[in-house]
């Protein structure tokens, strides 16, 4: 009896969610359609009245450490198209971090679409290991084709962080070391094995007797453009820690783990010539090279994969190379890729394959992927990604620099940051937060990012037009401006 009870309150609760989603969606369906070259729009200040009732929902059934709610933040999503979002109460505005670099080609882009409405109509799920799909086979060949140097063997992930734990794995099973080097301001995902690699400590700590490891965290070498002396000393001790991690004479490291740039760290370019000094002390140790691209990859710097602008066009190839976020278009597929020899570490199936999982290479996010490597291979992908990012990074740098706020402008292609400073007794942190929600009340998504929250991430989609542009740099200032006061 008690079971027929729970299913009856649980039919009833699911049906009228779905309703009151249904009614949200007719309501919307009225408005006009939503326009990827739309200026924000604002009917009430948000969070609005619907986006609060949402929230109270969730609030409701949600564990708390997932979203943080305030009388003045978040909004709630309802629908997007390019780098244009409105919420639930009709709040329209402009996406600045391409949800969480994710839209990097500009959300429901409609090749995306087409390809995940013929695939659903042709095939919803496969199998996995064990009854692969013609879509996650045509996927995996255009990701060797796309990727540098020999990185031609890849496993399909759901995600950046299992991506990370998979190079972890490989580097593990290739070299049979347990150490890993990693640097100061990394991140590389929260899943246990990704968190080996993780730098901040608030992320650590509680799991800390269940990491893999050990872990050394290198200082990570920031580029100083305007002090030369400065870079190539830190460059230095950078890379004589590394070096003595993987020269241990008991207990040598077996993988060094790095952001081309460091993305949730702050927007943080790497000294010139780290890289290609990486992959040296790791041909000399006999350890491997894993990139993580999660972030920098498909596009986002200007080139395909961020370690391309190293060492000239041919660029940096590593042993491991991780890749998420704007592969699949808004749907969640990520990639480990490493070189056959590498790979062949793990040994060939023998009916249970080591590391797969149920939704591997899932069908409906392996052709969103698909249609996305083909956007980017397009006029409007990659290069324009590039000629975009030359544009942003000059207009941000000559709105922000020299203001008294502003200790920083940095980035490459359409991932930049902008570094504040403390202004009396306000830290940059809290400056930073006090901006993020100043945008939001003008229309601008913007995200902090950096170790203590006091960096502003530029990371937008593709295809913002000028006068999108000048909103946003605009925003944001008056935002900026408030808050100092």
């Amino acid at each position: 009896m008690r079971a027929t009870v729970g299913l009856a309150t649980l039919t009833a609760k699911v049906v009228g969610n779905f309703a009151a989603a249904a009614a949200l969606r007719c309501t919307m369906s009225l408005h006009e359609p939503l326009d990827p070259e739309a200026l924000p729009r604002l009917q009430t200040p948000p969070p609005g009245p619907r986006s609060a009732a949402w929230l109270q929902r969730l609030r409701a059934v949600e564990s708390p450490n997932v979203t943080a709610i305030a009388d003045d933040f978040p909004i709630v999503w309802a629908r997007a198209r390019g780098p244009v979002v409105e919420d639930v109460d009709g709040n329209r505005y402009l996406d600045a971090g391409s949800a969480f670099g994710v839209a990097l080609i500009g959300h429901g882009h409609p090749a995306v679409r087409q390809a995940l409405a013929a695939q659903a109509d042709a095939l919803l799920h496969g199998m996995g290991d064990v009854h692969p799909t013609t879509v996650r086979i045509a996927l995996l060949e255009a990701l060797a084709a796309a990727a540098p140097g020999d990185l031609g063997h890849g496993v399909l992930c759901t995600g950046g962080s299992e991506a990370v734990e998979v190079a972890l794995q490989t580097a593990l099973l290739h070299t049979g070391r347990t150490g890993i080097v990693a640097f100061d301001g990394a991140y590389h995902g929260l899943s246990l094995g990704a968190l080996a690699g993780t730098h901040r400590d608030d992320f650590r700590a509680p799991f800390r007797p269940w990491l893999p490891g050990p872990t050394t965290f290198a200082p990570f070498p920031s580029a100083r453009p305007n002090d030369g002396a400065a870079e190539a000393e830190a460059l230095a001790a950078a890379l004589a820690q590394v070096e003595q991690a993987l020269s241990h004479p008991t207990a040598p490291a077996g993988v060094v783990l790095v952001e081309p740039i460091q993305g949730r760290g702050g927007t943080r370019l790497p000294a010139p010539g780290l890289l290609p000094a990486l992959r040296a002390l790791c041909d000399r140790y006999g350890a491997l090279l894993a990139l993580d691209e999660i972030f920098t990859g498909c596009g986002r710097t200007g080139l395909l994969f961020a370690c391309q602008h190293d060492a000239g066009h041919g660029g940096v190839v590593p042993d491991l190379l991780c890749i998420g976020k704007a592969l699949g278009g808004g749907l969640p597929i990520a990639a480990c890729l490493g070189r056959p020899h590498v790979m062949a570490s793990w040994g060939p199936s023998k009916g249970e394959a080591l590391r797969t999982s149920t939704f591997l290479g899932h069908p409906l996010a392996a052709a969103a992927a698909c249609a996305t490597l083909h956007v980017l291979a397009s006029p409007d992908g990659v290069d324009r990604a590039a000629a975009e990012g030359e544009v942003r990074g000059a207009a941000l740098r000559q709105a922000f620099d020299g203001h008294a706020a502003v200790a920083d402008v940095r980035g490459r292609g359409l991932m930049w940051g902008v570094a504040l400073r403390a202004v009396g007794a306000r830290p940059a942190g809290a400056l930073a937060w006090q901006v993020v929600v100043g945008c939001l009340r003008r229309g601008l998504l913007l995200l902090p990012c950096g170790a203590d929250g006091a960096v502003l991430q530029w990371t937008p989609p593709i295809g913002w037009t000028p006068a999108q542009r000048r909103f946003a740099i605009a925003a944001c200032l008056q935002a900026l401006d408030e808050a100092v006061g």
